[in-house]
């Protein structure tokens, strides 16, 4: 055995004795011939050449290659945290022109000049070895770069060059720090499983996708996919659904679900269908229409540099529909929406009840409510630079979208303290990083829907500042209501509720004391205001209002906004659209009200407010809140306390305990009856309702009081897993 054979050996031997799978022999036999492995790992290359830089970027690239092999541009002595490891360029530009060394278009294809400029740039960072002071640095990025040049050119560079690459490659493996259940076990198992076909190891390739197929489950309370398809990437249980819980663990399960297609490795039918529950109740609900990303759920990487405006990719649905046809119409739909083909038609209402995250959908609207509670905490730490002014962006933040883009890229000229739903102490200066991340004090935090309907409850109490707040929020097909009460604080600064901040798209105007008038750039302070248009959206006050109005341009940089080195100082200028109430300083028990109208003309929006769009406003206070719709006859309460509320002269309601009710009537009789226990407390609710209602189900029965003429309903809650979710009643 020659040395340099031997010395392979050595590495691929070491690597292995890094996971697990080599404390004991698997069980499981490789069940794949040599020609399915070889079809997986082209499906793998194959994938890989498909997206790879134009010709002239890769001559640029080549341009700034010097004699030793490194690039000019990059800064290789800097490996902090905050740096973002700005050596991913090196690995990175070589995987690209490796790409277009093996891309028949491509003027580089099998260019032997191109190949020594490879082989010299892997001589350089093999001899330099860079490892990052993150771990995912080391455990992920690198392997990833070093793992998929080998797989696209690694046959045809020098083996001690291969060789000496391995143990870099190796970082990835299932004892890596990074390997815990979630995401990252995904990404770092795929990163191995690609090294393994490359080594041509096919019995550990095998236990591998096992592992790989393994980490789609309910993972409920811990790190993972929620009952509620909302997924957790840490223990803090912070909303990640649309980072971690979709690039680097749906689709990462995806991409391999499809390579393995049609092989002896394939994955269970189980797993695939489930994966596709995941996407469409979980991921696709989270989403603007289903394509494009929604602000609300988005952490700390909001404060990354200025992105451009689009849908994402219909790829990983095309994938799934190789290899399975469940909910097939809908994965379709999906498709036609991000290829423009469709407008959106979907509407549907949900509480992830794991999360404390509401989303509500129409046709041409789609909003959103973040929370969090003593179940989970508010925002997710900004590790290693990104989101340092995120303190109060679960705070009940309420966004509107109509097309998707209505706060894209604003964040350098963001007020941060006034998000959008949020009723927040305006200090004079955000608090440090270190701050950001809290536990919730209340447990009263929840949502009550049917599916297509809901209303969504805050009793806010503020780990930031001396606040509290009873916070309120009420869905409907073509407006929604915020109210507000109880609001208290013994901070001298002044406390303001912020209706909307977002990019400025048009003219606005206002009516005031029964007169329309249009503004004209700027900051004001204005009384009496019954509603508020701007962009196609209306904001009706049910009494006139003393709000605060800024239509003007702000100005400020991203590098304002986060910690992470070499990003951009130079200014951003944009117009912002701010509407808020101020509570002024010490308010003892300050209260709020007001109606969100998308995609109402101006004519429209004073005709029907008016009126206040036949919608009552039945209680706001700090026992009850609750609004009644006459044209849906639907009636939404929040009960801080047992209470009675009548609704109207065929309705009143009674209920034993805190919770929330939803309630639709028709021709004055009640026909569905939903609840929902924001505590998470109770094993049953007790609701007395006017009328009569005989019934029993395997979850309610009712007791019938004729000489009240009222219906005493007993109904059983979810437990386990789904406390917090609602229960839906047909009435008889």
């Amino acid at each position: 055995m020659n040395s340099l054979l031997r010395f392979q050996l050595v590495v691929l031997v070491l690597a292995l004795l890094s996971s697990p799978l080599s404390a004991q022999p698997s069980s499981v036999p490789a069940s794949g011939s040599s020609d399915d492995l070889k079809m997986i790992k082209k499906r793998i290359a194959d994938d890989l050449l498909l997206s790879r830089w134009e010709d002239e970027r890769i001559e640029e690239v080549i341009g700034k290659m010097k004699p030793d092999g490194s690039f000019e541009g990059i800064n290789y002595s800097d490996l902090s945290r905050t740096a973002g490891f700005p050596h991913r360029r090196h690995t990175h530009n070589l995987m690209q022109m490796a790409k277009a060394y093996k891309s028949r278009g491509s003027k580089f294809y099998k260019k032997k000049y191109l190949k020594e400029k490879i082989e010299k740039g892997l001589d350089y960072w093999v001899r330099h070895d860079f490892v990052g002071d993150n771990w995912h640095d080391n455990q992920v990025t690198t392997p990833t770069n070093l793992g998929e040049l080998m797989l696209i050119i690694g046959d045809d560079l020098p083996k001690e060059l291969v060789a000496k690459a391995q143990p870099m490659i190796g970082r990835a493996h299932m004892k890596a720090s990074g390997a815990r259940p979630s995401g990252d076990r995904i990404v770092i198992a795929s990163i191995l499983a690609k090294n393994l076909l490359f080594v041509g190891d096919y019995k550990t390739f095998n236990e591998i996708i096992k592992i790989i197929e393994g980490e789609l489950k309910f993972a409920t309370g811990q790190r993972g996919m929620q009952h509620d398809y909302s997924f957790h990437h840490r223990v803090d249980r912070v909303n990640n659904t649309d980072s971690y819980g979709y690039s680097k663990y749906a689709n990462a399960f995806g991409d391999w679900s499809y390579f393995v297609s049609g092989t002896p490795y394939a994955f269970s039918k189980e797993k695939i269908n489930q994966l596709v529950d995941y996407y469409l109740d979980g991921i696709y609900k989270q989403m603007v229409y289903g394509v494009y990303s929604d602000v609300s759920v988005q952490n700390r990487n909001i404060s990354i540099q200025r992105s451009a405006f689009s849908p994402h990719s219909t790829l990983e649905i095309e994938r799934l529909l190789v290899s399975t046809d469940y909910r097939k119409d809908e994965l379709e739909e999906i498709i036609r929406l991000r290829k423009g083909e469709v407008k959106p038609s979907a509407s549907f209402a949900k509480f992830f009840w794991q999360t404390e995250h509401f989303v509500f959908q129409r046709p041409d609207f789609y909003t959103t409510v973040r929370m969090y509670s003593t179940r989970n905490r508010n925002m997710e730490v900004p590790y290693n630079g990104p989101g340092k002014l995120t303190h109060h962006r679960a705070d009940g933040t309420n966004y509107l979208l109509k097309k998707g883009d209505e706060y894209h890229n604003i964040w350098p000229v963001y007020d941060w303290q006034k998000i959008s739903g949020t009723t927040i102490v305006q200090k004079p200066s955000l608090p440090g990083p270190d701050d950001i991340q809290k536990e919730g004090l209340t447990d009263y935090v929840g949502g009550v829907t049917d599916g297509l309907y809901g209303a969504v409850v805050f009793d806010f109490q503020s780990p930031h500042d001396p606040l509290v707040a009873k916070k309120s929020w009420f869905f409907f097909d073509k407006e929604y209501v915020s109210l507000g009460t109880g609001i208290k604080s013994n901070s001298k600064l002044q406390v303001a509720t912020t209706v909307d901040q977002s990019l400025l798209r048009s003219e606005v105007a206002i009516g005031q004391q029964g007169a329309r008038k249009q503004l004209t750039p700027g900051n004001r302070e204005l009384d009496e205001v019954k509603w508020v248009h701007h962009n196609q959206i209306g904001y009706v006050f049910p009494k006139p209002a003393k709000v605060t109005l800024s239509n003007q341009e702000e100005t400020g940089t991203w590098a304002a906004i986060t910690d992470q080195k070499n990003i951009s100082q130079e200014e951003v200028h944009e117009g912002v659209f701010k509407l808020w109430f101020d509570h002024g300083s010490k308010p003892s028990n300050a209260s709020y009200a007001y109606m969100v109208v998308p995609n109402v003309s101006e004519q429209e929006l004073e005709r029907s407010s008016q009126d206040n769009r036949s919608i009552d406003i039945l209680s706001n206070t700090a026992s009850i809140q609750g609004v009644h719709h006459k044209g849906l006859g639907i009636s939404q309460l929040n009960f801080y306390q047992a209470g009675e509320l009548v609704v109207d002269n065929a309705l009143t309601v009674r209920l034993d305990s805190p919770g929330m009710v939803m309630l639709k009537q028709t021709a004055g009789r009640l026909t569905q009856l939903t609840l929902a226990d924001p505590s998470r407390k109770l094993s049953r609710m007790l609701v007395t309702v006017s009328g009569q209602y005989a019934g029993e189900a395997d979850n309610y029965r009712t007791i019938v009081d004729q000489q009240a003429g009222s219906t005493l309903f007993i109904v059983d809650l979810p437990q386990g897993v789904y406390l917090g979710k609602s229960v839906v009643l047909a009435v008889q």
